[in-house]
């Protein structure tokens, strides 16, 4: 039976509320160090962890420090928000047969005001958008039975995501699909409080999700990975 570890300490939550209020490099560099003992150290270690669990249920789906663990640094180039770091921790899961940063992926975050588990599409391009839209219109039967179902209902709720007020160009109106053909987003997860991260019960609690979640992936991957051969 293996050994249930936490995502991170006390002691690296305390690093993220103290990062997030005094985000400045100068603050910072001096204390990056305790930042890659306390945050980034134990990151890399529970996505190893992670790497092995997924090929069970999503193999589809990379899992590796040097591809899924997001940097600290923010790109300021196009923000308003200057400042340097980012106050959370976060990696994502992607799909190993698509371009980096398209399609769906698993997803999960630490910050100093919550733990957000989940996964799903989060900001597809055009033509993206269409194939997938043109997926479900086809497959909408298939997309219900994972949304609806009774323990993706317990385990992360409703499909959420931005929407549009009405179906999409394209589609009849009332199309049995309609209400699903309106998302711009598909998300899908569950929130807690940031000190979940340090309990025993963190990792299962990301299997179980990621587990639940995993079947929405793959169906919102289905229409772009057509034509692309696996690895």
């Amino acid at each position: 039976m293996s050994t249930p570890i936490t995502c991170l300490s006390t002691d690296a939550l305390a690093f993220l509320r103290a990062l997030k209020r005094n985000n400045r490099r100068e603050w910072f560099k001096p204390r990056k160090e305790k930042y890659e003992q306390l945050v980034r150290t134990p990151m890399v270690g529970f996505i190893e962890r992670l790497a092995t669990d997924l090929r069970a249920f999503a193999p589809d789906l990379i899992a590796s420090p040097k591809v899924s663990l997001y940097r600290i640094y923010r790109d300021t180039r196009f923000s308003e928000n200057k400042t340097p770091y980012k106050t959370h921790v976060a990696a994502v899961f992607p799909c190993r047969t698509l371009p980096k940063h398209q399609g769906a992926g698993l997803y999960f975050h630490v910050s100093p005001d919550e733990v957000w588990i989940g996964g799903g599409m989060y900001a597809p391009d055009t033509s993206q958008i269409q194939a997938v839209r043109e997926h479900i219109a086809r497959n909408v039967r298939r997309l219900r039975t994972i949304v609806e179902s009774p323990s993706f209902r317990r385990t992360v709720g409703r499909l959420e995501g931005e929407r549009l007020q009405r179906v999409p160009r394209g589609f009849p109106k009332d199309h049995e699909a309609a209400e699903y053909l309106r998302f711009r987003q598909f998300l899908a997860g569950a929130e807690f409080p940031p000190a979940f991260a340090t309990n025993a019960r963190f990792y299962a609690t990301v299997v179980k999700v990621f587990r639940e979640v995993s079947p929405l992936v793959r169906f919102l991957n289905e229409p772009l990975r057509t034509g692309t051969p696996s690895s």
